[in-house]
């Protein structure tokens, strides 16, 4: 079976939680007799490319509109691209992806990952509402990414007669194996106890409540990543002289890998809707570490069940926030419980060939009722 992916980034131009999933279903369906291509944007000049060995279609973009990106060539590539495919795997939201669905008439079978409600862009989803709903009604089976998802979202309650559940999954081979030299070059120079971020630096990952909740505290956290808020966050830090904060910026996936194998546990303060699962919480949880997150009806609860695998706190409250980091870096024993228990859930839940094996049934049987 063929199969074309359609999102609006992906590797190695962006690194993002989407881009992972594809990537992560990408190679694990292949593993089960898929072929599948990606079809994506780019600002760089060089087009189609090989990444890890799969073939990366990529087309100029033009412009964007509230992140939106736009590409007149990519509607006559996707239209080509969906013809050689046996099944077109949308990524939603996207509303480019809506518009080429229908300037190329495409009637191949269909799939819909739906990562996210649109949750910022308030004024510009009432304009694109009647395409959303139009573009949705039209393709063959939508899937949620995890059941609390599923059951606060309106957009996918109006379209629950055709929607099953399907959670993210990782493969460890994918990941860097563990570097005894750059642990040991990390552990020199941090804390030898910390609590890591991993993450974009956008403004729903609730970052301003984490520096707040450290403030007061002398509990290490270590910040890896960066993003269009790094410069307030970094001013909010200073504000506050919270020295042992620490941001490292952007860094190679050996980096950090080193970094998850080395810290204490995971916080992960995102406290709107749009982060709709969090893929590092997997990441902690395959490396078998506590979490603290935020209760936000989304998918971040699923990976995190309180009391289980971590703490799960109200979003946006420094204090409570806070309080989780206290209980979680004094009570070493429950910590490591916790860690166990995340390991162990994410092996009989979130792995990448549980997710591929769910995707390629799904994708067989849209494929035999046409």
């Amino acid at each position: 079976m063929k199969v074309l992916h359609f999102y609006r980034t992906y590797y190695p131009d962006s690194f993002g939680g989407v881009e992972q999933v594809i990537r992560q279903l990408v190679t694990a369906t292949s593993q089960l007799g898929v072929r599948a291509d990606v079809l994506t944007l780019t600002r760089n000049k060089k087009l189609d490319i090989e990444f890890e060995g799969q073939k990366v279609f990529r087309a100029p973009l033009d412009f964007e509109i509230a992140s939106t990106g736009f590409s007149w060539a990519a509607l006559k590539k996707f239209k080509r691209l969906a013809a050689q495919a046996d099944l077109v795997h949308y990524h939603f939201p996207w509303p480019f992806m809506d518009i080429a669905h229908y300037v190329c008439d495409i009637k191949k079978p269909s799939v819909v990952t739906y990562h996210s409600d649109i949750v910022r862009q308030k004024q510009l989803l009432k304009v694109y509402q009647p395409l959303k709903n139009k573009f949705l009604k039209s393709v063959d089976r939508i899937v949620a990414t995890s059941p609390n998802y599923m059951a606060s979202s309106e957009t996918l309650n109006t379209y629950k007669h055709k929607t099953e559940v399907i959670t993210y999954g990782l493969e460890r081979a994918i990941y860097p194996k563990d570097d005894a030299a750059l642990c040991a070059q990390w552990r020199a120079k941090l804390p030898e106890k910390f609590l890591l971020f991993v993450g974009m630096l956008r403004y729903y990952k609730g970052l301003h409540v984490l520096l707040e909740a450290a403030y007061g505290t002398d509990i290490p956290v270590v910040i890896l990543g960066d993003g269009p808020e790094e410069r307030a966050l970094k001013s909010q830090a200073q504000a506050l002289g919270l020295k042992h904060v620490h941001f490292l910026g952007a860094l190679p996936d050996e980096d950090k890998s080193a970094l998850l194998t080395l810290c204490y546990g995971l916080v992960f303060p995102s406290h709107l809707r749009s982060e709709a699962f969090g893929i590092t919480l997997l990441e902690a949880a395959m490396y078998g570490k506590p979490m603290i997150s935020c209760e936000i009806g989304t998918g971040t609860s699923y990976v995190n069940v309180d009391g289980v695998t971590g703490l799960v706190v109200p979003p946006s409250s420094p204090l409570a926030l806070r309080q989780a980091m206290f209980d979680l870096y004094s009570n070493p024993q429950q910590a490591l419980e916790f860690g166990k228990n995340a390991e162990q859930r994410f092996e009989s839940l979130f792995t990448a060939q549980v997710m591929a094996r769910k995707y390629v049934e799904l994708y067989q049987n849209v494929v035999n009722k046409r």
